[in-house]
C-alpha cells in the first residue's frame, strides 16, 4: 500500500482507519454488475457493512440494486471516497474528476498504481492511497 497526504495534514494514529471511519459514501468507479469480478465483491462487502455505493461505469445502468452513472461528475451526491477499478493508465483523468467533485479520498485499488493521478489528488488535498484493497483493508480493522 502506497498512501499519499495532503501538504501540512497531519494524522493521529492509523489513516486509513480515520477514513474508514469517517466516510459514508464510496463512488466505486468501474463497477460490474457480474458478481464474478472483483469490483462486484469488494463494493457487495462494502455495501453490506454499511456503506453507500454508488456505480460510476458508462456500461452499467444498476449494479447492486443502485443506479450507475456514467461519469463522477454525473453522481448528484457527495462522495467521500473514489474506489477505483480501472487500468493505470487512466487514472489521471479519474484524479480530475474526484477533486472536481469534492471527493476526500482517492483510493485505487489492489495493483493500481499511477505517480501521476496520486500528485493531483494530493495536491488538492485528497487523501491518495494506492495498490491496497478497500475490503482487505476494512476487514483488517474490524478485528
Amino acid at each position: 500500500m502506497n498512501l499519499h497526504l495532503p501538504d501540512g495534514h497531519q494524522y493521529d494514529g492509523d489513516v486509513v482507519t480515520g477514513i474508514l471511519r469517517g466516510a459514508k459514501t464510496i463512488a466505486v468507479v468501474g463497477l460490474s454488475s457480474n458478481p464474478m469480478r472483483a469490483s462486484n465483491e469488494v463494493a457487495s462487502y462494502l455495501k453490506a457493512v454499511g456503506y453507500r455505493i454508488i456505480p460510476v461505469n458508462p456500461n452499467e445502468t444498476e449494479a447492486l440494486g443502485e443506479k450507475a452513472y456514467a461519469r463522477l461528475e454525473d453522481v448528484p451526491e457527495t462522495v467521500d471516497i473514489v474506489d477505483v477499478f480501472r487500468r493505470s493508465e487512466v487514472l489521471p483523468g479519474i484524479a480530475d474528476s474526484a477533486v472536481k467533485i469534492g471527493a476526500k479520498v482517492l483510493w485505487m485499488q489492489l495493483g493500481i498504481e499511477n505517480s501521476e493521478a496520486a500528485e493531483i489528488g494530493r495536491k488538492a488535498g485528497l487523501v491518495v492511497v494506492e495498490n491496497a484493497c478497500l475490503l482487505v483493508e476494512h476487514k483488517r480493522r474490524r478485528r
